[in-house]
């Protein structure tokens, strides 16, 4: 077949997946009609995206590759959600940060993004409606627990509707050439830490500052051409600072949990973790009593940390997560007695089980 015909056909093809979406959308729309009459206001279904996107990824599409197929796919859902609502998201800004790139990963292009200076100021957009969700940094798997993060869990009513893990690659971004021109060192302090060996050994002379968030970094690093930031390789594309080093961070593996944030929690869905956060009382033996109720009713626990309680000095509160759902039977069970033996009982959230998208 010759060159034009051959480019003839793709045309036609392209056609037809014009088509196929038109026809999509105006099935989306009938769901919003529909979710409509049924007086929810759910509609996005994170779990729902999830086993439609590996469902198709599974299925493949011959010799078009198979992570294109996740990527094309996030997006037609994206647009599709547009047209059932007008959805806001929040997330920590400015633009160029981790937060921003886990939200379009939740999320796709076609949501209107809310850049917000703070973690407290996305909880507060949601809790004022200015944003249907918000996306925040709760943990890192070198660094531990985001405190502002989890102090605004507990102390809101927000709730926690969807998890995800995004491996975290830091970059050193600079116009100064070299490491030795390097006088000052920004980034948000987690990534500060994340990436502590390697300045150690690499800029141990370094001015070391702390900014708002790594895409903030980035707008202050290029005042001066021997200052740094460290941040994504995005924000440095997006701002226009080379990489100087790229994978600075201390572990090959980093990564961060990011969580999704609403109103209100999600529903079952069969593979489910609920987060909650307790005080004790001040008794003897009182977190043996909370710990043996989890294992009276065989439900595991995936993380426990303890934070300073607010209200009353040198008192604690202890945020979990673990397996289930609230409405579970047996979860419920056991924040009933939970809810006897403890101080104070919140659940942040029920919510999907992030799970990493399987490979072929």
């Amino acid at each position: 077949m010759t060159l034009p015909k051959l480019r003839s056909e793709i045309d036609a093809i392209d056609d037809e997946i014009l088509r196929a979406l038109a026809k999509r959308a105006d099935l989306a729309q009938k769901i919003a009609v529909a979710k409509k009459a049924e007086n929810t206001t759910r509609f996005h279904a994170p779990e729902r995206e999830r086993a439609v996107i590996e469902r198709l990824y599974a299925k493949g599409a011959g010799a078009f590759p198979r992570e294109a197929i996740r990527v094309v796919f996030r997006e037609i859902m994206s647009a599709c959600l547009q047209l059932q609502t007008q959805m806001h998201v929040a997330y920590l800004g400015p633009e160029g940060t981790f937060t921003q790139m886990a939200a379009r990963q939740a999320f796709g292009l076609a949501a209107r993004y809310r850049e917000v200076a703070t973690i407290d100021g996305v909880f507060d957009a949601v809790a004022r409606g200015d944003a249907a969700y918000g996306v925040v940094p709760l943990e890192n798997s070198t660094e531990g627990a985001v405190s502002f993060t989890a102090d605004a869990l507990v102390e809101t009513e927000i709730k926690i509707c969807q998890e995800l893990v995004m491996p975290i690659e830091h970059c050193l971004l600079s116009q100064a050439g070299s490491l030795s021109n390097v006088a000052r060192v920004y980034s948000h302090p987690q990534a500060l830490a994340q990436c502590r060996g390697w300045l150690a050994k690499n800029l141990p002379a370094a001015q070391i500052v702390q900014s708002s968030s790594t895409a903030a970094a980035v707008i202050e690093a290029k005042s001066d051409e021997k200052n740094a930031a460290i941040a994504s390789r995005l924000a440095g594309e997006l701002y226009g600072l080379p990489a100087l080093c790229r994978e600075i961070q201390d572990q090959v593996s980093n990564a961060t949990r990011f969580v999704v944030l609403a109103n209100e929690d999600a529903p079952p869905t069969g593979d489910d973790k609920t987060s909650i956060a307790f005080g004790t009382r001040d008794e003897e033996g009182a977190l043996r009593k909370v710990l043996s109720i989890f294992e009276a009713h065989a439900i595991s626990l995936s993380r426990i940390e303890s934070r300073p309680n607010k209200s009353e000095a040198w008192r604690y509160v202890f945020l979990t997560d673990f397996a289930g759902h609230r409405g579970d039977a047996r979860v419920a069970a056991a924040l009933a007695q939970l809810a006897q033996v403890s101080s104070e009982l919140r659940v942040l959230g029920s919510y999907p089980r992030f799970r990493l998208p399987e490979k072929t």
